[in-house]
This record gives C-alpha cells, sequence and structure tokens, in this order.
C-alpha cells in the first residue's frame, strides 16, 4: 500500500541495526501457547447515555470561555470524566451502588464471566481507576460465586506476592482485578488465560505489559484478551487512533506521536467526544 512504500526508505535505514523479537515468533520461543486479542463492543445504558449528553453539552460551553494552560487542563478533566461513564455512570457522580443495569460493560463482564467459570478457567481484569476495582471484584464475586482477589496502589509491597502466589494455585481464587498501574508489570499470573482490559489506556504498550502478566513463559493454554470499548463514543474514536498508532508502530518500530488530544480545536474535539446515537445502543 501507499503506507507502507511511505515507510520503506525508513525501515530499509534502520533494518541492518535492529533485531526485532516478539514473543509470537515461534523461532524466539516455541513452547508459547496462542494469544488472540479482540475487541467487545459495548452499548450504553439509557442512564449511561444521557449523561455522557449532558456532560458533552457542559464541555461546550466551558470551552468558549476557557483558553491556554487552563483549557488544557479542562478538557484532560473532561476526557477523565466520558472514560468515567463507559466505565459505569456512579463512578462519575458518586452513587455507590454500581448496579450492572446501569452499566453495560459491567452487563458484557458478568456474561463474560459466566462463560469463563463454566469453563473453570481464570481471568485477570485490569482498570486504570482504583475505584473501579471493588465495584468489578463485587460482580464477578456474584459470577464465581466466590470472592477473588484485588490489587492496587495501596496494596502492601510484601502482600502482593502472596496475592500472587495463592492465585497461581489450582484451587486459587477465579479471578484477579488490578490497577493498570500496580498490576501491569512484573507479576506472573499464567494461571489466568483470560485477560480483560475493562477500559483502554492510551498506550498500547501499557496494554500489552499488563496482558504479558498471562501471556508469558509459564503459559500452558491459549491466552484470550477481551478489549471493552463502549460503542458511539470517545472510546471508540479513540480505539481507531490507537489502531492507527499502532499500525505505524509495526511498520517502522516505533511509536508514532498523535496530535495531542488538548490541541485540538473546539469543533475537532466536540467531533472526537459527540455521542454517535446511530451507533450507540442504548437499549435498556
Amino acid at each position: 500500500t501507499a503506507n507502507r512504500e511511505h515507510y520503506a526508505p525508513l525501515r530499509r535505514l534502520v533494518g541492518p541495526y535492529i533485531l526485532r523479537r516478539l514473543k509470537t515468533d515461534k523461532l524466539i520461543i516455541s513452547d508459547l501457547p496462542d494469544k488472540t486479542e479482540m475487541k467487545v463492543f459495548c452499548g450504553l445504558s439509557p442512564e449511561q447515555a444521557k449523561l455522557y449528553q449532558h456532560t458533552v453539552k457542559t464541555l461546550k460551553q466551558e470551552l468558549t470561555a476557557t483558553t491556554g494552560i487552563q483549557r488544557k487542563g479542562l478538557v484532560l478533566s473532561y476526557l477523565m470524566r466520558f472514560k468515567q461513564i463507559c466505565n459505569h455512570p456512579d463512578q462519575l457522580t458518586g452513587g455507590g451502588e454500581y448496579a450492572a443495569k446501569h452499566s453495560a460493560k459491567f452487563q458484557r463482564l458478568a456474561e463474560l464471566g459466566s462463560q469463563i467459570e463454566s469453563r473453570g478457567e481464570k481471568v485477570l481484569i485490569f482498570t486504570q481507576f482504583r475505584e473501579m476495582t471493588e465495584p468489578l471484584a463485587d460482580c464477578l464475586a456474584a459470577i464465581f460465586g466466590r470472592s477473588g482477589l484485588v490489587l492496587h496502589g495501596g496494596t502492601p509491597i510484601k502482600q502482593r506476592q502472596q496475592m500472587v502466589e495463592h492465585f497461581q494455585r489450582e484451587d486459587g481464587p477465579p479471578f484477579f482485578i488490578l490497577s493498570l498501574k500496580a498490576g501491569g508489570t512484573g507479576l506472573n499470573l499464567t494461571a489466568a488465560n483470560h485477560v480483560v482490559h475493562f477500559d483502554r489506556w492510551w498506550n498500547p504498550a501499557i496494554e500489552n505489559q499488563a496482558t504479558d502478566r498471562a501471556f508469558r513463559i509459564g503459559q500452558q493454554r491459549n491466552v484470550l484478551v477481551h478489549k471493552f470499548i463502549t460503542r458511539g463514543t470517545l472510546e471508540e474514536k479513540i480505539d481507531r487512533m490507537i489502531a492507527d498508532k499502532q499500525s505505524t508502530a509495526d511498520q517502522i518500530l516505533a511509536g508514532g506521536a498523535e496530535k495531542s488530544l488538548t490541541e485540538l480545536n473546539n469543533d475537532e474535539l466536540l467531533d472526537l467526544i459527540r455521542l454517535d446515537l446511530s451507533h450507540a445502543d442504548t437499549t435498556p
């Protein structure tokens, strides 16, 4: 394609100096099982859709009166709010109940958890939000009929290794909820052959490191990676940007810089975050 031809000179330049080793290359690690990544598209509950649209309207109003560094802070704050709404409206409002019926992601996680439980398998769930770890654990405990493990930045270092050993045992807990920053590196969790990214980090390398807690030497089963994405929202549009960025990285062996979201003009930003009702499933 034209895009590949565009990077051809750079590949020729760096090629003699770079040996790229991938765990998926059977010449490098012959006994590692397969990894399958899939995007799990979720709709929006009516509560989520209403709150999302209200937040878009509020941001549009505030953008007209904000400039410079204050505008950047405003945009970052609202991007976080939209991600919270996509997880569960209670995460933004502080409602605290986290009823599954109010979040399409929670409902989809319950369905997936039921399938995993029926097979007697284990799952890792990553979220970038510490406050989401306990609600997710409560949701899955009801599905598996037993409690799992939760690890976040507040978990003592000594306790973390004990939790890993507990999870790795055959009779250990069936699920492990981890905050992405605290649990995304350095842990060996090959007892799980399912990995769920409940909310997306905007750097594919960070997500891949988290996935590698399960997809690593010692894993005996094929690994399934489930990436949750809310249709018609900022999440779906960011996912397209991640895919484009990853494609570029795969071609030139570096993460090409994308335009900073805070530097988008107002029209571009509002187009990015607006709710596409024609694409979002908002059925109760």
